[in-house]
C-alpha cells in the first residue's frame, strides 16, 4: 500500500511568461488532494483542495493565475498558467481520506 504523497518534478526552473506544471500522485485511496506554497521565510499558503476531480476551494489568486486537476487514475496536477518572478516558492501536495468540517464559534 502506498503510504506516501509523491510529487513531481523535485525541482522546476522556469522563466517568465512560461507555464509550469507539477504533479502529485495521493496516498491510494485518498480522495482529498491539497495544494500549498511557501515562499521563502514566510507561512505556508494555501491555494486549492480537490475532491476526487472537482475543485471544492480555492483562492482569487489561484482563480486567476492557476489550474488543478485531478483525473480518475492519473495524478493530480498544479499548473501555473503564467510565470512570474513571485511565483518561485516550495510547493507541497497532501492528501486526506476526509477532510475536517470548519465550524466557527460565536
Amino acid at each position: 500500500m502506498d503510504t506516501e504523497v509523491t510529487q513531481s518534478p523535485s525541482h522546476l526552473v522556469k522563466g517568465k511568461d512560461q507555464r509550469a506544471k507539477m504533479d502529485c500522485v495521493p496516498i491510494k485511496g485518498h480522495s482529498y488532494v491539497y495544494w500549498y506554497r511557501r515562499k521563502l521565510e514566510e507561512a505556508f499558503e494555501f491555494l486549492v483542495y480537490l475532491q476526487d476531480e472537482k475543485i471544492i476551494e480555492d483562492t482569487d489568486m489561484f482563480k486567476q493565475r492557476f489550474s488543478a486537476e485531478c483525473p480518475q487514475n492519473s495524478p493530480c496536477s498544479l499548473g501555473i498558467k503564467s510565470t512570474k518572478a513571485s511565483d518561485s516558492a516550495l510547493y507541497f501536495c497532501a492528501s486526506s481520506q476526509s477532510t475536517v468540517l470548519h465550524v466557527s464559534s460565536s
